[in-house]
């Protein structure tokens, strides 16, 4: 049986599509897991399963966002172990300009952070 596809927007803000996902592409072609998202005033932080910790801007035209979208990765971090069932969900998911849901935006209260619990 086919995998299903799941279709979203292109250019979306990258803290939205990173909280979607729960993955993260490194510069060096890595793909991690990201364990948890801390909204900062700079952007938001990231932690991901293998223990790094790095601050990012919400840009939807930054190379994360871009290669997220193109699906550009070498192969998945071997510390994160990121789960086979979790690649192929991403590797059936479609951008598209015109079809496709839009993710809630970086500065929606209803976004919930650090890891799915909301912040008090």
């Amino acid at each position: 049986m086919a995998e299903a596809k799941r279709y979203y927007r292109k250019r979306q803000h990258l803290l939205a599509m990173v909280f979607k996902m729960k993955l993260w592409p490194s510069r060096t072609g890595l793909l991690h897991g990201v364990k948890s998202l801390e909204k900062t005033p700079a952007g938001f932080r990231v932690t991901t399963h293998c223990g790094l910790v790095f601050s990012a801007r919400d840009s939807g035209s930054s190379r994360a966002a871009r290669w997220l979208r193109a699906k550009q990765y070498t192969a998945p971090c071997p510390g994160c172990q990121v789960p086979p069932w979790k690649l192929k969900k991403y590797g059936s998911t479609v951008f598209s300009k015109r079809r496709g849901a839009v993710l809630p935006g970086a500065a929606d209260p209803a976004l919930p952070v650090d890891g799915g619990r909301r912040q008090k």
